[in-house]
């Protein structure tokens, strides 16, 4: 069997193009004499002998996709294969290396040649310094071998800067699909279920995460605890915030107080997590549902409005009695106290859903309160479905600008009640074999 020919390493074959050392005449064509005249000049094998060298250290720095080994590469080819001192790379927003190999002379790197590496639309992605050997001349060959290499690193170290930055992004999106479904796994899994009321709720996001936050806990004394709140901003940071929020409200809903002190509890704790908190301050609506006796006691924490719709379909807007929480020191808030007899209903929703926009336009919140005012779905979950199906034919279905979350509380009539018994006794029936 026939042996493999050996592989010609760049210095060797530039040497083969030169015909001779690096310190020969042949090496150092006359001041006047270009590149192109030089080259005119040398037999066909000679110049077939320079492309092959460009063509295997390109093979090299093109064979990985990390940035720091592209640049590892490109140096050692340029000292170990072409005999040079020393070659570096540096940043063009840092005077600290990238990638140093052999001997190169501190900045300013006297006696140095410099070479920039430019992306496909012209920016500096670094700048190559190569150190040739003391005393040694700086031929065109090798001068245009290193430019020829100085361009293929740049097109793979520019290469390998988007796979990195694809990598990145990729592990960024899977911490947040997983941040997403945390998220979302906190949130209530089915609304209370109370006998002669109607209660709904829905959230979602304008990014993989939110700061909107609903709850919803039953209490020992046959009261149900709801709660939505909206932390200033969007995205992750948001998100964390609403998480220290359920972590506080479940802590001392366990305890039995009463609204407005569990409300300037939860104000003087989020205050005390220093000033990053306060610029992640919390609107919030506390409401507790009193079924047996037909009442509502809510405190509005700096919020939107609810929307309190009575039997004779007046509606009451309940007004913020403090500030969001977290924004002041020693802040304290009172509760209000409403009848909510059969036929009454009650949003409780974030500024997402009021901040709608169709161009400059605002859906705004007299829109939001005459929609839940006059749908004619006695049931919450299909007013929340008629909301938000009007909310995406305004916005024309254009993508969320804010998380939007609605809890809809109805306390339902007699008719509506029967209507709802027979229904369920008829979907009962369905599933009943002979």
């Amino acid at each position: 069997m026939m042996s493999a020919e050996p592989v010609l390493w760049p210095a060797t074959l530039i040497r083969e193009a030169g015909g001779k050392k690096r310190h020969s005449a042949m090496q150092t064509p006359s001041p006047s004499e270009t590149l192109a005249e030089t080259q005119d000049r040398l037999p066909l094998e000679q110049q077939v002998a320079r492309l092959q060298a460009l063509l295997e250290a390109t093979r090299q720095v093109h064979s990985t996709m990390r940035v720091n080994d592209v640049l590892t590469q490109a140096a050692r080819i340029l000292v170990r294969e072409l005999e040079m001192d020393g070659a570096l790379f540096i940043s063009p927003a840092s005077p600290e290396p990238l990638v140093s190999y052999g001997q190169v002379p501190p900045a300013p790197h006297r006696g140095c040649h410099r070479f920039p590496l430019l992306s496909r639309d012209h920016h500096l992605l670094a700048e190559l310094i190569v150190a040739p050997p003391e005393q040694a001349v700086f031929s065109l060959y090798e001068q245009d071998f290193v430019e020829g290499l100085a361009l293929q690193t740049a097109v793979a170290l520019e290469n390998a800067t988007l796979h990195e930055r694809d990598l990145e992004w990729a592990r960024v999106q899977q911490d947040l699909n997983a941040a997403r479904s945390l998220q979302q796994s906190l949130l209530p899994a089915a609304m209370p279920e109370i006998p002669g009321y109607s209660v709904a709720a829905r959230s979602t996001t304008c990014y993989e995460v939110g700061g909107d936050y609903l709850d919803s806990v039953a209490m020992p004394d046959g009261s149900h605890l709801m709660v939505v709140a909206d932390v200033a901003g969007k995205g992750l940071a948001s998100a964390i915030v609403a998480t220290s929020f359920r972590s506080a409200l479940r802590s001392l809903a366990g305890q039995g107080l009463p609204l407005e002190e569990m409300a300037a509890r939860m104000g003087r704790q989020h205050w005390e997590e220093g000033n990053e908190a306060r610029r992640r301050y919390v609107t919030a609506l506390f409401l507790r549902l009193k079924p047996d006796s037909g009442e509502i006691e809510i405190v509005n924490a700096g919020h939107n409005p609810p929307a309190l719709v009575l039997p004779d379909d007046s509606v009451v807007m309940i007004e913020a009695s403090g500030t969001p929480l977290g924004m002041l020191p020693g802040m304290s808030y009172a509760a209000e106290t409403f009848s909510f007899q059969a036929g009454s209903r009650i949003l409780l929703y974030t500024d997402g859903l009021t901040e709608v926009f169709c161009g400059e336009e605002e859906f705004g919140c007299d829109r939001l309160v005459e929609i839940f005012r006059d749908t004619p779905w006695a049931h919450s979950r299909d007013i929340l479905d008629s909301i938000w199906e009007t909310l995406g034919s305004f916005s024309l279905n254009a993508p969320q600008t804010d998380d939007m979350t609605a809890l809809a509380v109805c306390h339902l009539d007699h008719a509506t009640r029967a209507e709802s018994a027979r229904a369920v006794h008829s979907s009962q029936q369905e599933f009943v074999h002979p």
